[in-house]
């Protein structure tokens, strides 16, 4: 009954701006807290940022830190994850997550090119 569905990636420029959101669905998402990995081809896949539940405290990987920001509305059961000053490096698909229930939930993920 847990859904993650991702939206917002797209082919974008190095240096450009992209904001993902993930509408969640089947559990009491203020309670949770959420989690934005990433792949490209050929690697693991790799946590990006985390937001906690309560204290909407966040963390992020060392690559994109002061460049992405982790935020949630609880009223909207939506995470977002805005992303700036673009890399190549950046691009993969992103997936949201969640712990619930005793196991791992994922969306299905959303393409992000960066390209010129």
């Amino acid at each position: 009954q847990v859904q993650l569905v991702e939206s917002g990636g797209g082919l974008v420029q190095p240096g450009g701006s992209l904001r993902l959101s993930c509408v969640a669905s089947g559990f009491t998402f203020s309670s949770y807290t959420m989690r934005w990995y990433r792949q490209a081809p050929g690697k693991e896949r790799e946590l990006v940022a985390v937001i906690t539940s309560y204290d909407r405290s966040t963390n992020y990987a060392d690559s994109v830190k002061g460049r992405f920001t982790i935020s949630r509305d609880n009223a909207k059961n939506t995470v977002y994850l805005q992303m700036n000053s673009l890399k190549p490096e950046d691009t993969a698909v992103y997936y949201c997550n969640v712990y619930q229930n005793g196991a791992m939930r994922w969306g299905q993920g959303t393409q992000v090119t960066v390209s010129s």
